[in-house]
């Protein structure tokens, strides 16, 4: 009975989660005595459910993209004719954690104006670093024995990366990815400095009015949407290692 209990924890609070975007007003009650001057208790400058959409879309692309370029570079450093560029591939990725998003963010609206697309830059330069690796560790801690058994197979280059490298190390890829997506979720909010439309309009609305039911529901939103995500990345990132034999099933 105690190992269904997080489940239907999550289960919970992604329902209470859907119910308070659907209908916010229903919870208007409960954050009434954080108000004061009779402000209102559910941010009524928009959609709570259309901003969590479009940050969930904002993190999402910028993970992508993220995901592409650095598996990419993890693979090509990993095959002979590409180890070199290893200690420069290093550098590029670590680009994002050397910059606060906020730096990013200062640089990037110069050359590409206000709104999403500077934020998605700043998620994509942060979201590197976990993939890359997590995704290097993947495919350089590989069992011997199982490389040698496909390179007896016969099986080519791209064979081994395709149908073994790849598939055995994409628990630990996909680790690096539920780091990286966390990361991004928490971060997206500060788009909204720069015109982008995320849950940080709702934080910053707060701040601005002294409204703490605004602040409390931009970041419970962002909260509860993290750990949602991260455990169901984790649950993914499980079975994956059981299918590919590198964990036990009890």
């Amino acid at each position: 009975m105690k190992a269904w209990i997080p489940h239907i924890l999550r289960g919970v609070l992604l329902a209470v989660l859907i119910a308070f975007l659907v209908s916010p007003d229903w919870f208007a009650p409960l954050l009434k005595p954080l108000l004061q001057d009779n402000a209102p208790a559910i941010y009524n400058h928009g959609s709570l459910l259309t901003l969590t959409l479009l940050h969930l879309r904002t993190v999402a692309i910028a993970t992508v993209g993220a995901i592409i370029i650095a598996v990419t570079l993890a693979v090509l450093v990993t095959r002979p004719f590409g180890a070199e560029f290893l200690p420069l591939s290093r550098s590029l990725v670590n680009i994002g954690q050397t910059f606060p998003p906020v730096a990013v963010l200062a640089l990037a609206v110069p050359i590409l104006g206000f709104g999403e697309k500077p934020t998605l830059v700043a998620l994509f330069l942060y979201g590197l670093l976990p993939i890359f690796e997590n995704t290097l560790t993947g495919l350089t801690t590989l069992p011997a024995s199982v490389m040698e058994a496909a390179r007896g197979a016969g099986m080519t280059d791209r064979q081994r990366l395709l149908k073994v490298e790849l598939p055995l190390a994409m628990p630990v890829i996909l680790a690096g990815i539920r780091l990286s997506v966390v990361i991004s979720l928490a971060t997206a909010t500060i788009g909204s400095t720069v015109a982008a439309k995320t849950l940080g309009e709702v934080i910053i609305a707060g701040l601005q009015s002294n409204n703490i039911a605004f602040v409390l529901q931009g970041g419970v939103i962002v909260g509860a949407l993290a750990v949602l995500i991260y455990d169901g990345l984790s649950a993914i990132e499980r079975l994956l290692a059981r299918r590919a034999g590198l964990t036990s099933r009890s």
